[in-house]
């Protein structure tokens, strides 16, 4: 078998194994991050965070079966290593962004919903004032 179909393989097998990784890594902690931040409205939270989830997979998937290709033929197993590892640093570069991309957002959602939170007095108005007829 070509040493380029063998960089090949390797590539797909790690760098998806590794997208799944991380999307799991992040659906099971997120859930828990979304669930705070809704609310305690489970559904919600399930339904956002497996959208999260999808559009992760979508992105990555997709990068890393249009980074598979390469313009050169690998000649050696030295050549196999370098090859793998530039191709695999940067799947790696590439979800970590991904990741803090999720965690940024997320923290966004929370944040806003703290907001929200703070807005709302703690004790409804027990009674009115009128206005002041001079001011």
């Amino acid at each position: 078998m070509d040493r380029t179909v063998v960089a090949y393989v390797i590539y797909l097998v790690v760098s998806i194994a590794l997208t799944v990784w991380v999307a799991r890594t992040l659906s099971r902690n997120g859930r828990i991050f979304l669930a705070d931040v809704l609310r305690g409205n489970e559904k919600l939270a399930d339904a956002v965070n497996h959208l999260l989830v999808v559009g992760f997979y979508l992105v990555n998937l997709g990068f890393v079966a249009l980074y598979l290709s390469g313009d050169e033929t690998i000649e050696d197993t030295r050549g196999v290593f370098e090859a793998l590892s530039t191709k695999l640093g940067v799947v790696l570069l590439v979800l970590g962004a991904m990741h803090l991309g999720n965690v940024y957002v997320l923290n966004r959602i929370r944040r806003r919903g703290i907001m929200e939170r703070e807005q709302v007095p703690p004790v409804g108005p027990q009674e009115w004032i009128s206005p002041a007829a001079g001011a």
